[in-house]
């Protein structure tokens, strides 16, 4: 069976968010086993998976991130929305639009260390829009 539902995640700043219960809190109960895909509807922000204990690695990541694609470059012609804007597509695109999370016993099968991170990389993303869909 597959269901599919979709929910707005609340306005986050500019960087890397565990949003793991939160996503939780927007499923119904979940089977006993399957696989939850989660897809964000959005060019400038992306959905990860990662360290979910220590918020240094959050950080480093948006760090690294901005060293591999600065803003502001010289060569960048779509830069009508803002310094931020073309920088977070390609952000999007290096890291991806979705992730699949194996379920097991009514729960995420995640690693001990792992949780699902919305990656936000405009200054001011706003609410994000996410589709989950539960294959069970």
């Amino acid at each position: 069976m597959v269901t599919q539902k979709e929910f707005t995640l609340g306005n986050k700043s500019r960087g890397f968010h565990l949003v793991t219960t939160e996503v939780l809190r927007h499923l119904d109960t979940l089977p006993e086993t399957g696989l939850l895909h989660l897809f964000i509807k959005h060019t400038s922000a992306a959905l990860s998976l990662n360290e979910n204990a220590d918020p240094s690695v959050r950080y480093d990541f948006e760090q690294i991130m901005n060293h591999i694609v600065p803003e502001n470059e010289p060569y960048y012609t779509h830069t009508l929305e803002g310094s931020d804007d073309m920088p977070a597509h390609v952000k999007s695109s290096l890291i991806g639009p979705s992730v699949t999370v194996p379920i097991k016993n009514h729960r995420l099968n995640l690693g001990t260390w792992q949780g699902i991170y919305l990656c936000e990389f405009r200054n001011y993303g706003g609410a994000r829009r996410l589709v989950a869909t539960i294959y069970s």
